[in-house]
């Protein structure tokens, strides 16, 4: 549901000696994010495609201001691969879309969870797919990863607990909560092309553009006029993920991703105390196993990543003459 955050690319600012500062940032735009989130989930009868639209659309009013603000916006608009943007809207408006489609058949922190899988998905692709060489241990905990996201699906796969066909649209909904994921990991393997010549901020505001244009074309299949109340929550989902976006953003400029990449796993508790507060879900036991499990599998493979870098620049500072 949260647009993935870009490394930092040709001429971003780099700001160390503040990580505390870069951890708020990071706390705060996850606050954000679950705001969206909890905006998007409340409008009930509106399709996944314009959820889309709206996130997308009114995100890039606050992205634009702050580019404006920073007298940044005409590097933002500076491009030089615009089909790798066009590429990488169209896989992130898709996996948007199905994470979207799940919020809207699932309790909110199960959608949530569920998400968490892309990062371990990542690996996976990485090792498929570009031929990233993958130790044991990351192995190991990406296989313990998706073990905990089979126990929090497997309840609501009809299929295999009653012996019934998918039908139910919590099924429905897990099988799309996965599957975003899935689509997530390939979508935040694109962004990481991306930052190879492109600037974080020309990625931000491409994606919502680009993302924005694209869901129009699930029009035909069907979009409802929202109620004023329904209005109001799209409008401010939308300009609640924008500033989500920008605060993350802004947060691995004063700390690298390893520290900060963990922080993502406080939108669990806040999930879990809105959807009890707001919509009335209670937790189950499988769902919050194996919450735990994604999440900490998670940490253990950014961790290992952290030390992985750790070594390869220690071994890029003892070659050099």
């Amino acid at each position: 549901m949260t647009t993935p955050a870009p490394e930092a690319g040709p001429g971003s600012e780099r700001h160390r000696g503040g990580p505390l500062r870069g951890i708020t940032l990071k706390v705060v735009s996850v606050c954000f994010f679950v705001i969206m989130a909890t905006l998007l989930k409340a409008t009930e009868t509106i399709p996944a495609g314009e959820l889309v639209f709206f996130r997308c659309f009114f995100a890039i009013l606050p992205v634009v201001a702050w580019l404006f603000w920073r007298r940044q916006l005409g590097k933002a608009l500076h491009t030089k691969r615009p089909f790798g943007h066009i590429l990488r809207a169209l896989v992130g408006a898709t996996s948007m879309g199905l994470g979207f489609f799940a919020l809207t058949r699932l309790p909110l922190p199960e959608a949530t969870a569920i998400g968490y899988a892309a990062p371990l998905l990542i690996v996976v692709f990485s090792a498929i797919l570009l031929k990233e060489r993958v130790h044991v241990f990351r192995w190991t905990a990406v296989i313990v990863g998706l073990v905990g996201v089979l126990i929090i699906l497997w309840p609501r796969l009809t299929l295999f607990t009653s012996g019934q066909p998918l039908g139910n649209s919590e099924a429905i909904g897990a099988i799309a909560a996965f599957g975003g994921a899935v689509v997530t990991a390939f979508a935040l393997m694109q962004v990481r092309n991306l930052t190879r010549t492109e600037r974080t901020e020309s990625i931000v505001l491409y994606f919502f553009i680009s993302a924005s244009l694209m869901s129009l074309l699930t029009i035909p299949f069907g979009w409802a006029v929202p109620t004023p109340e329904q209005a109001a929550l799209l409008i401010g989902a939308g300009f609640a993920g924008g500033l989500g976006q920008l605060l993350m953003t802004s947060s691995y400029r004063y700390a690298d991703m390893s520290v900060i990449a963990p922080f993502e796993y406080v939108s669990l508790l806040l999930t879990l105390i809105i959807g009890f507060a707001v919509f009335g879900d209670v937790p189950t036991m499988t769902m919050i196993v194996g919450a735990v499990i994604i999440v900490l599998s998670g940490i253990a493979v950014i961790l290992r990543e952290h030390y992985l870098g750790l070594d390869r620049t220690k071994a890029r500072e003892a070659n050099t003459p």
